[in-house]
């Protein structure tokens, strides 16, 4: 077999595939065998009508068509893998020559990765903010946390703001009662606003058994929109008491003895909630400079794909929360033109993404170990409260494994890319970004142990996955943790 490549496109290329007779010989033979045991003739047992008589019967040109279609996938991928093609869709084959006793030509073009020139990853420099904490916000955790253990004490007083009542609540619109809106004893902060517009300022004043009636718009129901007169009777009236901010809060509230342990505490606990923010603020940046630095066509039925499984899972999504697209769009303030240019460009940015960081994990030969695989199906399947083995089977009854595997290694890469990048803060002063380890082999022999000990891992969790795939429900159910898209995934 001879096979050229002619590249069409940056994302596509045309095989051109030359096959001697001989070599379909297998494929014919094998045709031959399943046709006798298939066809009924008069005086031949099953499986043993010769092929004189199934050309007799069949004809010799179907006969040899369906060789050629039987033959054609393995012809296919023996050109790929000769031509080293990074295939990414399906391919459209056409035979251009083929007579029975002369050689088989056919050609097949197919969408394949883009061959991108990466920038120098010395050369990458991001701005993140600071991890500086102020003393202001210290203090506003310190109240925060001061609000949770505060106390309510009924008092004999007007309502104020920032107490706690108990409500009688009843609507009347056009004279007639509103079916719905009616509640007893509901418990409300005053001066909070998330009840009903209008309410603060009618209650604020009220004596304990006072009623006060306002106007205010319907938001829900058959009237929503409709202009509707609400009583408020108020059945209680609690204030707030914050304890005092000492040595004894901090025991009570915390591990800590003195209130000045606290604070520190809580002070590197911001700080340390802002160096995790540091992290993803710079992958984000990092990703949003390598587009505009690397030049990345994207094929357009990857891009296609990519849109239609966006669209399907936001269809999804709307059928589970009770709503239809245009009310959606109707919320966002978009119209559908808006939106589908918008669905657009973010899919066209994440495949983009996805092919900078799969050129460097080829540039930087990134594998994946068997702890970082079994650790992040661990960890997915903990966040979909599942088991992990039943998880694990999940992923194999379609190309979960395989996209889980993409994830990792695309995440590998980016850290990579930060840990080689210039980071600084907004007044120009370098930032170690808290990144996560990564363990190093301490030799190439290690390195290659390491792969071939992850190729066995994946290979034992997909054998079991198989073998229990019958017995468990189809699809993944944590569909947030594929994000590989349309890019393809990558082989380990």
């Amino acid at each position: 077999m001879k096979a050229t490549k002619e590249t069409l496109s940056p994302t596509r290329v045309k095989l051109t595939v030359e096959v001697p007779f001989d070599e379909l010989k297998p494929s014919l033979d094998a045709t031959y065998r399943k046709l006798a045991r298939q066809v009924k003739v008069s005086g031949f047992r099953p499986g043993k009508v010769p092929p004189r008589i199934l050309d007799q019967r069949l004809g010799r040109g179907v006969i040899l068509d369906e060789a050629v279609q039987e033959a054609l996938p393995q012809l296919y991928s023996e050109a790929v893998q000769a031509e080293e093609v990074d295939v990414l869709s399906r391919p459209e084959v056409d035979i251009t020559e083929f007579a029975d006793g002369g050689q088989l030509v056919f050609t097949a073009e197919v969408d394949v990765r883009p061959e991108l020139t990466l920038p120098e990853f010395a050369d990458l420099s991001v701005t993140v903010d600071s991890i500086e904490v102020t003393d202001e916000q210290v203090e506003e955790q310190l109240g925060a946390l001061r609000d949770r253990f505060a106390q309510l004490t009924p008092v004999e007083r007007p309502v104020q703001t920032g107490d706690f009542v108990s409500l009688d609540l009843s609507a009347e619109a056009d004279g007639e009662p509103v079916e719905g809106a009616e509640a007893t004893g509901l418990s409300y902060e005053v001066g909070s606003g998330n009840l009903v517009e209008g309410l603060d300022e009618a209650i604020i004043g009220a004596a304990d058994g006072e009623a006060r009636t306002f106007t205010t718009e319907l938001l829900g129901g058959d009237q929503a929109g409709k202009p509707a007169q609400v009583t408020a009777t108020v059945r209680g009236v609690k204030e707030k008491e914050l304890p005092d901010l000492d040595d004894d809060f901090a025991t009570t509230a915390s591990e800590f003895d003195t209130l000045d342990e606290l604070r520190a505490d809580v002070r590197g606990r911001l700080e340390q909630s802002r160096r995790t923010e540091q992290v993803g603020q710079a992958r984000e940046k990092l990703l949003e400079s390598l587009l505009e630095r690397v030049e990345v066509p994207v094929p357009d039925s990857l891009l296609t794909g990519e849109i239609e499984a966006r669209e399907h899972r936001l269809t999804h999504e709307l059928e589970h929360i009770g709503t239809d697209r245009a009310s959606y769009l109707e919320t966002l303030g978009q119209s559908a033109e808006e939106f589908d240019a918008e669905v657009r460009e973010t899919a066209g940015k994440a495949i983009r993404s996805q092919f900078i960081l799969d050129a460097v994990i080829d540039a930087e030969s990134i594998g994946i170990d068997q702890g970082e695989l079994m650790e992040q199906v661990i960890m997915r399947a903990q966040r979909s409260g599942m088991q992990p083995d039943v998880y694990a089977q999940q992923l194999a009854q379609g190309e979960g494994l395989q996209a889980l595997m993409a994830d990792v290694l695309r995440t590998k890469a980016l850290f990579l890319l930060l840990e080689n990048a210039k980071v600084v803060d907004g007044e120009g002063n370098d930032v170690q970004l808290a990144l996560p380890a990564r363990p190093a082999p301490e030799d190439a022999e290690d390195a290659e142990d390491e792969d071939e000990s992850a190729r066995a891992e994946v290979a034992e969790v997909e054998a079991a996955e198989v073998e229990a795939a019958d017995d468990e429900p189809a699809g993944v159910t944590d569909a947030a943790d594929t994000t590989t898209g349309g890019a393809g995934d990558r082989d380990v």
